[in-house]
């Protein structure tokens, strides 16, 4: 695993499902133990299907880039909070706390 900058904790219809990390050599995506345990967990997407191993990627998740607001919102987005519209994961933490959708991406528990 490299070493992280910045993180977020992931949420499934509210519930705890993992941490995405912003890495010296990209993303990666790990899911928690305990939701992989616990009754009925939901993937985050088809694409980063349940499993115990890391999902690594150079660039930010499809996934996740998706949850990004676009156009006008992501102008007020970039505007308010001040982030660079380059800066995707800065975008995410910011913008997709309660993100419309059973998945969003928070700097907490």
């Amino acid at each position: 695993m490299a070493s992280s900058y910045r993180e977020g904790f992931v949420f499934v219809q509210d519930v705890f499902s993992g941490i995405i990390r912003e890495t010296d050599s990209g993303y990666e995506f790990e899911y928690d133990k305990d939701y992989l345990s616990s009754q009925n967990p939901l993937a985050v997407s088809l694409t980063l299907p349940l499993q115990h191993e890391v999902f690594e990627s150079k660039t930010l998740f499809p996934f996740f880039d998706g949850l990004i607001p676009e156009g006008w919102l992501l102008n007020v987005v970039t505007k308010n909070w001040k982030i660079d519209r380059r800066d995707r994961f800065g975008l995410l933490l910011a913008a997709c706390k309660d993100s419309v959708g059973d998945v969003s991406v928070r700097s907490e528990k």
